[in-house]
């Protein structure tokens, strides 16, 4: 994939993942887990990306799983295309 296409495909992710409130759902869950680690003063950012990630991506909503990967073939099929010689097209 060229960059662009991430790009595209990076920007995509995160304003379908705004609209449908996982980002809200994921700052409550980090809040969450920090009242309940506050007594631990040595709980570092590590910690916190490791115990949210598995959290968070059981969040994302199917829709937008398929949306995405929809819009990757689509991408791929693109450029399949665009890399084939003309004679073969």
């Amino acid at each position: 994939m060229m960059s662009g296409d991430r790009v595209k495909i990076k920007d995509l992710l995160s304003s379908r993942l705004t609209e449908c409130g996982w980002r809200d759902e994921v700052r409550l869950l980090c809040r969450s887990i920090l009242q309940e680690k506050g007594a631990i003063s040595s709980f570092t950012v590590e910690q916190l990306v490791t115990e949210v990630t598995p959290r968070a991506r059981s969040l994302v909503p199917d829709a937008v799983k398929k949306e995405l990967l929809i819009k990757i073939r689509t991408i791929f099929d693109e450029n399949e295309t665009d890399d084939m010689d003309p004679e073969e097209a």
